[in-house]
This record gives structure tokens, sequence and C-alpha cells, in this order.
């Protein structure tokens, strides 16, 4: 194998690597910039990461007359996210995964860790567990189109689905990315990854309230090991949401080519680019309120619409 064709599956690694390694750091950032706009000193950056090692040694629990749906969701949560990571196009678009990172494809898998997390939420049998399951699909029902439909409008001037070549496309022709579709289809995927990692104001991942709960109502009976990899799970979803939004909307810096400088300056820059989304939603976080329940459905259909919207211009655009 000559060093262009060691280069792809490297990157592939070593974006998988970034990912897993990186996202407890950017929950950990997150967490900090929030402090600080608190005026509280705050845990630190590797907070999350000792959180993580802390219930990695602790006894497994598992709940009484569970089955096999909550002992798989944590493990099937992580793998599906880290497949995730190795298909989307986040230091280059030049690796074997490219080829197969279909934009339905990528939607499905972030699908499919929702749907294990709720069907573990169910397999309790607990009233929380149901609640929760049943918020969480609500959501889920009205995000993924959100994202197909965003991601659609971008790929509408490629000509193509593939996501290396949706990135590509923005990289060599960026002036798309400030028309009229593009700007719609942001606005409408930042809203959608806002409520698919249940962040503010859609859902508070610092909150145990049983009435505002989402996610959390979910892994209430998570414990130890499991509990670690639900955790590391969603922090692995908003680093992959992140960086996708990231390299659709900011697509420079992404490597085109098998160069291993050109893969090692893309990793920087994702890194990059995803503290600074994630320091930017921090800081918002803290002068936004949680919506109500039964206001989320509209703040989801008007991101709908936005990439309904978009879909509209970037084909009559495309069409000129």
């Amino acid at each position: 194998m000559n060093a262009a064709g060691a280069v792809g599956p490297a990157a592939v690694a070593a974006q998988v690597a970034a990912v897993v390694a990186g996202a407890p750091l950017l929950a950990g950032l997150m967490r900090q910039v929030r402090a600080r706009l608190e005026g509280r000193a705050g845990p630190g950056i590797a907070q999350p990461w000792r959180d993580l090692r802390k219930l990695m040694r602790k006894e497994p629990i598992t709940p009484v007359g569970t089955g096999p749906a909550f002992r798989t969701a944590p493990l099937l949560l992580v793998a599906s996210t880290a497949v995730v990571a190795a298909l989307m196009p986040l230091a280059s678009t030049a690796t074997p995964a490219g080829v197969r990172s279909d934009l339905i494809l990528v939607v499905a898998l972030l699908a499919l860790g929702t749907v294990a997390l709720a069907l573990a939420g169910l397999d309790t049998g607990t009233a929380f567990g149901g609640m929760g399951a049943s918020r969480e699909m609500t959501v889920a029902a009205l995000v993924e189109p959100t994202i197909l439909l965003a991601v659609f409008a971008l790929s509408i001037p490629a000509g193509s689905t593939n996501l290396a070549a949706i990135v590509s496309g923005g990289i060599h022709d960026s002036a798309r990315l400030a028309s009229p579709a593009g700007l719609l289809a942001t606005a409408a995927l930042a809203v959608a990854v806002l409520a698919e990692t249940g962040r503010l104001p859609v859902d508070n991942p610092a909150t145990h309230l049983e009435l505002t709960m989402v996610h959390e109502a979910m892994v209430l009976e998570y414990a130890g090991p499991d509990l670690a990899l639900v955790e590391l799970g969603a922090h692995m979803r908003l680093t992959v949401l992140l960086g996708l939004l990231a390299s659709l909307a900011a697509p420079w810096g992404i490597a085109t080519t098998a160069s291993a400088a050109a893969v090692a300056l893309g990793l920087v820059l994702f890194a990059v680019k995803v503290a600074l989304l994630g320091a930017a939603l921090a800081a918002a976080e803290v002068f936004w309120a949680k919506l109500r329940l039964f206001r989320i459905p509209e703040l989801l259909a008007g991101s709908f619409l936005l990439a309904l919207l978009a879909v509209t211009a970037s084909y009559f655009l495309t069409g000129e």
C-alpha cells in the first residue's frame, strides 16, 4: 500500500479517535464557559473524563425485569455514533468511508441511537422512562425530517446526497453557502442540532425535574459502566452534530486530498470549529430559557419550514 492509500484509513481512525477523546472535553469546555458567565469557578474542562472514569470503576447494576433493550442500548448508542464519526467528512473528504457517507445512512444511524435509548426507557417499566421515551420520539419525529431536508437543500447544487461530495462542493464554490438556500438550511440545521442533542431551549441537560426531563428521564435507571457509556454517547452525538454543522456551513480547512499534512490540519481546524460552536452555544444557553413542552413542536415545525424553504430556494436557484 502506497502512502496515499495509507492516509485514508488513518484519517478515518483519527476522526473517530478525535471524537471519542474530544467529546468529553467539549462538554467540559461548555460547562466551564457557562460557569464563568454565571460567576462560578467551574469544575474544569477535564471533569467529564474524571466522571466517566469514576463510573467505569463502579459495579454494573441492572434493574430487575429489564431485557436486552436496556442492556444493549448504551453500547449501541456509542457504536452507532462512532460509525457516524467515521462516515462524516469532519477532517477529510478523501477517505475510504467518504464514498459511503450518504445523508440518509447518517441520519438513520443517528436515529438508531435515539430509538435504542427510547426502547431502553420503555424496558425499565417506570413512569419516568416511558414519559421520557414518548417525549424523545416526539422530538425525533420532527427533528430527523428537518435534518434530512436541510442537508438535502445543500446537496441539490452538488447533485449528490453524499456528504463528502456536498462538503467538497462547498469548498470549491463557497458562494453557495451564502445563498438564501444555504443560509436557510444552516439555520434549520442549527435548530435541529439543538433539539437532537437535548440542549436549551428544547431540553436542559442539567435538570432532573420530573415535568421537564426528556433525555434524562430515559437514563435514570442506568448506573456504573452503562451510565458512563450513555454519557459518552451523548457527548459524542453533540460533537458529531456540531461537526456536521461546521463542515456544511464552514467547510474551509477540510482536506480534499490524501495528504497527511492536510488531514492533520483538517483535524486541528475541526477541533477549533467545534470548540467555538460549543462555546457559543454554552454562552447562549446562559440567556435562554427552556421552552414549555407544548411549545417545542412549534419551534421544530418552524425549523422544518425553514428547511423546506431552503430546498425550494435551492431547486429554483440551481434551475437557473
